[in-house]
């Protein structure tokens, strides 16, 4: 049987200092996985199952290449982690895993079932694929050599789940020990060469045109040749993050990574196809511009937010038409604005310094600084402020509305034309562009739109 590699999420030095993960109730991320991986070592060990603790000095970088010069084929690979959450009573656990790849969404459920058979008052978050976290990827399932998923076994932040953690750690290793075991025999299969893996061949789609050349399926991930790349209009030579093989001669790229080019990736189960497009009405190179035109219909943006949180669309049902229109009136890109306000409010799930009767959208503080932030008398003209508070960012226009926004007067005009400026400025946040542009890529591809 192949090995199992353990990694506790955070603990080695990022940014040049220690990275102690999430900090609540008197612990940290860092030393809970780090307690957490140690059990779950013990009992795989215990089932005469080969495991492999990663450092725990390592970065996350790191991380990735010391698994990555040990792995052998078949191998797998998790990564256990304790986030903190937007909102306190945010809870539960979810496994994160390299989107369009099916193989690895049921390797995900059988790992969470596991888990919840034994800890059963823990929260079902689902298996989800990677575009779904705020950055829209996770280096450790798409950089990692073999197959890899993410853990997430709850949040620290919630006190619920901490001390579920810390009372009945055990019974959490014991049930990752189960899921692992069971995803480690499901992808054991015989080999007759083990230094030639027979990997099964799959079909290309480029542009709505099938290629001649055929690519290759990887623990479940499509990859296709590397020649291939230059017909999508894509230059991969300064990425050396690109996850690359050689087989039989031929150098092959996973193709999910060219999302990361503007490439829209998807996976035809039926034909055993990998369809690529590069040609889509929205341009790369203006995606995040705050003003230009959005592209999105209110019937998508509906279904988008619907498909988030079932609930959000019976609360505030006019807000996509809205957003639409207010972003239409000041020339604001409104699949931005939406977007934006899916990430301060957990797509309409709100949490505790903002109230859904205060109808703000956006994090908006109010002028005497209050921490509750502004409150404002409509949806309307809280999606109104929202949209005047991105154009004072964006550019020097004056507004068409009048002025709702509490906080326009105090943004220097014009400083942050691009969502990703946006970033320390509107959130401390140093992320907080690119986690927008993540919540967008994903909004577009809902909408076939990429």
């Amino acid at each position: 049987m192949a090995r199992i590699f353990i990694s506790a999420a955070h603990g080695g030095i990022e940014g040049g200092k220690k990275d102690p993960g999430a900090i609540a109730g008197g612990t940290t991320e860092a030393q809970e996985m780090i307690l957490l991986r140690d059990l779950i070592v013990r009992e795989l060990r215990s089932r005469n199952i080969e495991v492999l603790a990663v450092p725990d000095d390592l970065s996350a970088a790191q991380t990735i290449s010391w698994i990555n010069s040990r792995a052998q084929n078949k191998d797998i690979a998790l990564e256990i982690s304790c986030d903190a959450a937007s909102a306190p009573s945010v809870r539960g656990a979810s496994v994160f895993y390299i989107a369009t790849n099916q193989q690895r969404k049921q390797h995900a459920e059988t790992l969470l079932m596991a888990l919840l058979r034994r800890v059963q008052q823990l929260p079902n978050r689902g298996v989800k694929p990677d575009t779904e976290t705020g950055f829209g990827s996770l280096q450790f399932c798409r950089q990692t050599a073999i197959a890899a998923l993410s853990l997430q076994v709850g949040f620290l932040t919630n006190p619920d789940d901490r001390n579920l953690l810390q009372t009945r750690r055990r019974d959490f290793a014991i049930g990752i020990a189960e899921g692992l075991a069971a995803w480690n025999q499901t992808v054991q299969s015989p080999q007759t060469n083990p230094n030639e893996p027979a990997y099964t061949n799959i079909n290309i789609n480029i542009n709505g045109q099938n290629n001649s050349e055929q690519g290759v399926l990887i623990n479940g991930n499509a990859y296709i040749p590397i020649d291939l790349v230059d017909r999508l209009r894509v230059d991969i030579s300064k990425s050396p993050n690109i996850g690359r093989i050689t087989y039989r001669k031929i150098v092959y790229i996973k193709a999910v990574e060219l999302r990361d080019f503007h490439v829209s990736v998807n996976w035809d189960a039926a034909s055993r196809t990998v369809k690529l497009r590069s040609i889509s009405i929205i341009c790369p190179g203006q995606i995040e511009k705050i003003m230009s035109n959005g592209n999105t219909t209110e019937v998508q943006l509906q279904l988008f937010l619907k498909s988030n949180n079932e609930a959000a669309i019976t609360q505030f049902s006019d807000l996509p038409k809205l957003y639409r229109e207010e972003g239409a009136i000041e020339g604001v890109n409104h699949d931005i604005a939406f977007c934006q306000m899916c990430l301060e409010t957990g797509f309409l799930r709100f949490g505790v310094d903002i109230k859904p009767q205060q109808n703000n959208f956006a994090g908006l503080g109010a002028v005497g600084g209050g921490a509750e932030g502004a409150s404002f008398p409509s949806a309307r003209i809280g999606v109104r402020a929202h949209i005047q508070h991105l154009k004072a960012y964006a550019n020097l226009e004056p507004l068409v509305q009048e002025e709702v926004d509490p906080r326009f007067r105090f943004v220097t005009r014009g400083v942050a034309p691009s969502i990703y400026q946006l970033s320390g400025r509107w959130s401390a946040d140093l992320d907080y562009g690119v986690k927008i542009v993540a919540i967008l890529r994903r909004l577009y591809e809902s909408a076939n739109l990429l």
